[in-house]
């Protein structure tokens, strides 16, 4: 009697341990990515800021869509206005699918950078890029958030100044996760790519 129950708890065992091997999730083939991959990192995961039309935004708003996120400032001599512009280049290049990327560029100058000056500067890169902006705390908050360097260097005159700050951007995915960290120079050709592959998962 004691050995058969012993028989049948083993094979009890041995049945319960397959389904358990059956059931096991298979890990997803990590893509190759020509910008860094930086799924599951725990930073950058959201912001709760006004966009430039007045309304409030955090990464939620824009479910369904790849999220290309930039910080920079209207008064920016060179990367700015560079980045912005070769995102208004991958938006022409992606066709239909244009409509499936928003590009958000976080101001780091909200002194300078009123809703009015963000309102005729970011659009006419492109008429669906949003200028985001907060209060100098909410500023400083999302740049440690997405680990942002930003300092003021101050001008000649000592009354204008310029800001030194992270040239890189971020793209999240169309659920809402943080996947891409794009290098400063990496916005055309291989950006690209990157995008349609994120897009080819949703």
């Amino acid at each position: 009697m004691y050995k058969q129950m012993l028989l049948r708890l083993c094979a009890l065992a041995c049945v319960l341990a397959l389904f358990s091997c059956d059931q096991k999730s298979v890990p997803l083939p990590k893509t190759a990515f020509a910008s860094t991959d930086v799924t599951g990192l725990d930073y950058g995961k959201d912001f709760s800021l006004t966009d430039h039309n007045g309304k409030p935004r955090t990464i939620a708003d824009f479910r369904g869509k790849l999220v290309f996120v930039f910080f920079g400032y209207t008064h920016c001599p060179d990367i700015c206005p560079t980045t912005l512009s070769d995102m208004a280049g991958i938006m022409k290049s992606l066709g239909p699918d244009a409509d499936k990327l928003q590009v958000l560029f976080i101001t780091l100058d909200p002194e300078r950078d009123t809703p009015e000056v963000m309102a005729g500067y970011v659009p006419a890169f492109h008429p669906g890029f949003l200028g985001l902006y907060g209060d100098r705390a909410a500023t400083e908050k999302v740049a440690r958030d997405f680990k942002i360097f930003q300092q003021r260097v101050s001008g000649p005159d000592g009354k204008s100044y310029t800001i030194d700050h992270t040239a890189a951007s971020y793209v999240f995915d169309t659920r809402g996760h943080l996947r891409l960290f794009v290098r400063h120079g990496q916005n055309g050709a291989p950006l690209l790519n990157d995008l349609k592959l994120l897009l080819s998962e949703s």
